[in-house]
C-alpha cells in the first residue's frame, strides 16, 4: 500500500510549467557544477527528457509523463515515479521528495556530494 499523499489536481498547463521549471532547475545546477569544476557532468535535453551523464559512464534520466502528470527518475538504484503534491514532487510509493532523491542518487553516481 502506498504511503504517498494524494496528488494535487493540476491542469495540463500547470503540469507543463511545474515540470519545465524542475528540468530547468536540474540543468542549471549541473551547468553550475561543470563551470565551477565540481564534477564533469553532461546534460542532454530532448523535450521533456533530461539525461545526466556522470564520470565513469553512468546516467540518470528524468522524464516527464504528461498524460499521467508525473515525473519519472531512472538511476542506477532503480526507477521512481513522482506526482505534484502541495508544491513538491513526491514519490508515488513512499512520499519521498524528488529533489532529495535526485541529490542522493547523483551524489552516489558522481562520487561527490551534489545537492540540487
Amino acid at each position: 500500500m502506498s504511503t504517498a499523499p494524494a496528488p494535487t489536481a493540476l491542469s495540463d498547463l500547470e503540469y507543463q510549467q511545474a515540470s519545465s521549471e524542475l528540468l530547468a532547475r536540474i540543468e542549471s545546477a549541473a551547468d553550475r557544477w561543470l563551470q565551477d569544476d565540481v564534477i564533469d557532468i553532461d546534460t542532454h535535453r530532448t523535450g521533456g527528457l533530461l539525461e545526466l551523464s556522470f564520470p565513469g559512464g553512468s546516467k540518470i534520466i528524468v522524464n516527464t509523463q504528461p498524460p499521467l502528470h508525473e515525473v519519472w527518475l531512472a538511476a542506477k538504484a532503480g526507477g521512481f515515479h513522482y506526482r505534484w503534491v502541495d508544491g513538491r514532487w513526491l514519490d508515488t510509493r513512499d512520499g519521498s521528495e524528488f529533489i532529495a532523491a535526485l541529490s542522493q542518487h547523483a551524489s552516489a553516481q558522481g562520487g561527490v556530494a551534489l545537492a540540487f
